[in-house]
């Protein structure tokens, strides 16, 4: 049924129930889902979490971009400045197959550099903004340790299990679950302990241990608990056992599937939910809560 209640202060209509209360806290919601982080090439997980532009100020502060006049814009692979026109910043250049899917291949310029070789010149610490760019993450976390603003992001995307990816990965070959992590990371970064963060946010994520790892679950644990201690709410819909015992406050639907579920069978804390009979949730969850 179409509600008959309206937000507090907003002229927007709830849908699905009659009112919604005690929802005046959240100043934003976002839905955290595997859909990609960029559809271009030029699109990587340094400008999708923001410190790519740190690094360029970095490379424009050397003493051969100072030498040429070289601002921070130079360094970056979507203006025309100092990128590589052959593959237009890519690194990579596509190559049309008749009766087979298209191929990509290093562009033969720049040989999957992205820049000029006159703007690879300029290197910070002996590396050019193409060896940068091919580093992986976990290389460029202790290549950067020097450097807060950069090494702090590095180092979530470490403690997210992706410290294997380039820093300069093309988003369309990311998975999805990589892509959502990537995302954590970038609200995370934005966040601080204490509620101190840029606003209370009330994330929803939808299965996100999916092709995870055990050891990849604890991290992305790790991390979903430090939304929460800088005053942000997570609600997570998942069957992961391990992520239900860690929840504050468990919601279980059912009994059972489709038809023979929808009600609700148990709500409260893990400990509350194994003691009702009737929630398959909570005799799953009892042995889990006891190791």
């Amino acid at each position: 049924a179409s509600a008959g209640g309206r937000k507090r202060g907003s002229n927007e209509i709830v849908f699905g129930c009659r009112a919604i209360e005690g929802a005046e806290p959240i100043d934003r919601v976002l839905e955290v889902d595997q859909t990609p982080i960029g559809k271009t090439p030029r699109s990587c997980p340094a400008t999708y979490v923001g410190f790519m532009d740190e690094i360029r100020k970095l490379f424009a502060s050397t003493s051969e971009a100072r030498l040429h006049g070289w601002t921070a814009s130079r360094f970056s692979f979507n203006t025309a400045e100092g990128r590589c026109e052959s593959c237009g910043g890519q690194g990579m250049r596509r190559i049309e197959m008749s009766f087979l899917p298209d191929v990509q291949v290093p562009c033969e310029s720049c040989g999957g550099a992205r820049f000029t070789d006159e703007t690879l010149t300029a290197r910070y610490r002996g590396a050019s903004i193409g060896d940068v760019l091919r580093m992986s993450i976990e290389e460029a976390r202790d290549f950067f340790a020097a450097h807060p603003r950069i090494h702090h992001p590095l180092s979530l995307l470490c403690e997210m299990g992706l410290g294997y990816l380039t820093v300069g990965q093309q988003s369309p070959t990311l998975s999805g679950g990589e892509a959502q992590r990537i995302k954590l990371v970038t609200e995370l970064a934005k966040a601080k302990p204490g509620g101190s963060g840029p606003r209370h946010t009330l994330y929803v994520l939808d299965e996100p241990t999916i092709g995870l790892h055990t050891a990849d679950v604890e991290r992305l644990l790790r991390v979903l608990l430090k939304l929460v201690d800088a005053g942000n709410t997570v609600v997570i819909i998942e069957h992961n056992l391990e992520v239900a015992a860690e929840a504050d406050y468990v919601i279980d639907l059912g009994p059972e599937g489709g038809n023979e579920g929808g009600e609700l069978v148990a709500a409260g804390p893990p400990s509350a939910v194994t003691a009702v009979e009737r929630s398959y949730t909570g005799h799953a969850l009892a042995p889990v809560l006891a190791r």
